[in-house]
């Protein structure tokens, strides 16, 4: 019966949620603002026609047109399997080169550490999560623990005849009739006059 409890405990008391959902959030921000900006360097500079390697930005551009534009606004799980191949595409030897004549290593770099941080921690939500939801109810537990209970006390009704047992029955039988009165009740709000 112990045993019931104790996992009736556990899981009562269980958190919802991973409790991570905030940071994933702000490392996604930091994640979209390191996109944007690099996107919007490209998006400028391709435009720039008299700025030399301004080609060199579309073709980086184009890029991040394949694997879309609005990276920023769709779900996490979307966001984050379009920025890895966008990152690795961006990593290529032909691309590599373009990213050193624009000066833009230490923007790649920063997008993808941001990258590589969310990826991180999302799959660790994730992994809470379903380990959360592969814990029993509460109220499944329950019904066990009432069960076991009721096993117990039916367990004690009949020792009650044995010598010895007298006293142990009316202590656990004072403990449930008090349990039983114990309920709360709300009082109903009183109707305006």
């Amino acid at each position: 019966m112990q045993d019931s409890y104790i996992e009736y405990d556990r899981v009562y008391t269980k958190q919802v949620y991973s409790g991570k959902g905030k940071d994933v959030a702000a490392l996604d921000h930091e994640r979209d603002v390191a996109y944007n900006s690099m996107k919007a360097f490209l998006n400028g500079y391709r435009k720039l026609s008299s700025a030399a390697n301004y080609q060199l930005a579309e073709d980086l551009y184009q890029v991040f047109k394949t694997f879309g534009l609005d990276l920023d606004r769709i779900s996490y799980s979307s966001q984050t399997a379009q920025m890895k191949k966008l990152i690795e595409t961006l990593e290529s030897s032909e691309n590599t080169q373009k990213i050193t004549a624009l000066s833009l290593e230490t923007a790649l770099a920063d997008m993808k550490a941001k990258h590589e941080a969310f990826e991180t921690l999302f799959s660790e939500q994730a992994m809470i999560n379903a380990d959360l939801r592969q814990m029993k109810s509460a109220s499944a537990i329950r019904k066990d623990l009432e069960k076991n209970l009721k096993a117990y006390i039916s367990l004690l009704t009949v020792m009650k005849g044995v010598s010895g047992w007298e006293l142990f029955y009316n202590d656990v039988n004072e403990l449930v009739k008090a349990a039983k009165n114990s309920s709360i009740v709300t009082p109903k709000p009183e109707k305006p006059s």
